[in-house]
């Protein structure tokens, strides 16, 4: 795996000193991005869930290299019994948790509509909605019982105004992960559990470079910066939300998408 730069390893202004985090779909992209950032921003442990056990393996080592503690633990987190195995582990491990990114989500193969399977229908809403709903309804508890927590949910612009032809079904999942974010939010707020989510737009992962856009030049040439954007920038954004800088936002759609939808 390629290691990240003295720039993109340097510290975040967000800190995390002391807190337990857990990063889901953690081994790759966005998630793998946040993970490191969080071990840099003083996180005490990062929790690696996926189900690519190497990919896993390999960002649980470079934040026990940048002086986190660290583990990856196999999950598939559209599985209850994975989920809930996952939070016992971290609280077997670390005591508790602090900070949550579920950030694990798929993307069907671009096609029209009526082309869509109903397989896929389940497989995307399962990825994307279901996980998301699995992962509260385990996180939540041991946070509303210290009386603190932050949690920050991976959707996507297209949760918000769809760009994408042919990805009906990932829109309308992102849409449905937006929705019960904010209800989540407003749950629970007042017992000190932030709620929040981060929007990505057009960002260099390996969804993206297989989402079937045929230039990619031309979609950055059509973004207000004229560039297409980079996992690290995105997890600046979830440190921000995850951390105490963030404080007073709560139910919040943060955009991180290179000006797309003020565009």
């Amino acid at each position: 795996m390629e290691t990240m730069s003295k720039k993109e390893c340097s510290a975040s202004p967000y800190d995390m000193t002391g807190q337990v985090a857990l990063v889901t779909g953690g081994g790759s992209g966005i998630g793998r991005a946040a993970a490191i950032r969080m071990a840099h921003a003083g996180a005490s442990a990062v929790v690696i869930a996926g189900r690519r056990q190497p990919e896993g393996e390999a960002v649980a080592a470079e934040c026990r290299a940048a002086g986190a503690q660290s583990l990856y633990v196999q999950t598939d987190v559209t599985r209850e019994g994975d989920v809930q195995r996952l939070i016992d582990i971290v609280l077997t491990q670390f005591g508790r948790l602090d900070a949550a990114f579920n950030n694990a989500g798929r993307q069907e193969r671009r096609a029209p509509l009526p082309a869509q399977e109903s397989a896929v229908y389940d497989a995307i809403f399962d990825a994307n909605v279901r996980a998301v709903f699995l992962c509260l309804k385990y996180q939540l508890p041991p946070m509303v019982a210290r009386g603190n927590g932050s949690i920050v949910i991976n959707t996507s612009v297209s949760g918000v105004r769809n760009p994408n032809p042919g990805l009906s079904l990932y829109s309308a999942s992102k849409a449905a992960a937006i929705s019960l974010m904010r209800s989540a939010a407003m749950e629970y707020a007042s017992q000190g559990v932030r709620i929040n989510a981060i929007a990505p737009g057009r960002v260099v992962t390996d969804m993206m470079l297989s989402s079937g856009i045929a230039d990619m030049s031309a979609v950055a040439a059509g973004l207000p910066l004229r560039r297409m954007g980079q996992p690290e920038e995105v997890a600046e954004a979830v440190l921000w939300l995850l951390s105490g800088a963030a404080s007073y936002v709560v139910g919040h759609v943060l955009a991180a998408d290179g000006g797309f939808l003020a565009s």
